[in-house]
């Protein structure tokens, strides 16, 4: 395996690191203002408490943000690796 493959490998790995990074403080992001936008409201205390109609977007962003950090992670551990097996 080449050098050039296995940068290639660790490239495709930080750019999925910072989608997941991302994607994760979006879905934080949404979800807080979405609870903070209920909180303020008067009148709407059973929706705060209960988190009842569940909003699936902050949580699928907040998912799918630690797969891609995950995935990002093994990619570059696995490129960083296989850069080292060349080198030697």
């Amino acid at each position: 395996m080449l050098v050039r493959d296995c940068l290639i490998l660790i490239g495709a790995g930080g750019l999925f690191l910072v989608i997941g990074i991302l994607a994760y403080t979006w879905g934080k992001r949404e979800e807080e203002s979405y609870y903070g936008k209920i909180a303020k409201r008067p009148g709407d205390t059973r929706e705060f408490m209960e988190r009842w109609p569940p909003r699936p977007q902050p949580g699928a962003l907040k998912i799918g943000g630690v797969i891609a950090i995950f995935l990002g992670a093994v990619l570059l551990a696995t490129g960083g690796i296989f850069c080292l097996v060349a080198l030697y």
